[in-house]
């Protein structure tokens, strides 16, 4: 599904070259639940970014399903971004003054769909995570694995075949990013492509391989068991 063909992200630094990726070459099936591992500042979040279509690469080539994504014009990337990814971010970035139902339909705004329609969808996102009944309620009246389940189901709204997951467990604590992990892992299982980027080893036993970077360059992949 996802093909990466000698990948770098170069900045000038005091006009010195600074890599953030350095000829990444990776390969994700479809189906699969990836975590990239690495430290502060190793480039797993460049590499998030390069995927989800938000950071154009200094060199190299990104296909996803046949797309050579950077290719693409601004606008078609903002469509593939919106027809492709589904995000999940570190910060939870739920509105505070609008229903859980809301604030997974914030992720429909450009869709072109009638109102009704959107509204259903959102219902049915809730739904899969878990959270029938509790549409109406706002962020402050869910806990904190609700919320997180609210910004998953968020990402899925659209059915995109690819879900980037940046740090989703962070700033939650043990239990509330269980909660969130065992989601991720669930709808993998249903066959969702998920990546994830995170520097715990315990979330990354959630997926089926890890990809360890270190210094923006892909050290080696490692098979995981799931707990």
């Amino acid at each position: 599904m996802i093909t990466l063909e000698k990948v770098s992200k170069i900045y000038n630094g005091n006009q010195v070259p600074v890599y953030a990726l350095r000829e990444v070459s990776l390969g994700v099936a479809e189906g699969e639940f990836v975590a990239v591992m690495g430290p502060s500042g190793s480039g797993k979040s460049t590499l998030l970014s390069v995927l989800g279509a938000m950071n154009s690469p200094s060199e190299g080539t990104v296909v996803i399903d046949g797309i050579d994504v950077y290719h693409l014009n601004a606008e078609q990337q903002a469509d593939f971004r919106h027809e492709y990814i589904g995000f999940v971010f570190q910060q939870l970035q739920l509105l505070p003054y609008l229903t859980a139902q809301e604030n997974v339909q914030l992720a429909l705004a450009i869709a072109r769909l009638p109102k009704a329609e959107k509204a259903a969808r959102a219902r049915d996102a809730l739904a899969q995570v878990g959270l029938k009944g509790k549409e109406d309620r706002l962020p402050y009246q869910l806990s904190g694995g609700e919320q997180g389940r609210v910004a998953v189901a968020r990402s899925m709204v659209n059915q995109p075949p690819l879900l980037l997951a940046d740090e989703p467990t962070g700033n939650l604590d043990r239990q509330t990013g269980t909660q969130v992990l065992e989601l991720l892992r669930d709808l993998n299982q249903a066959g969702q492509t998920v990546i994830m980027v995170t520097h715990d080893p315990l979330a990354a036993q959630y997926a089926g391989r890890t990809v360890q970077i270190l210094d923006g360059e892909v050290v080696g992949p490692q098979e995981m068991g799931r707990p």
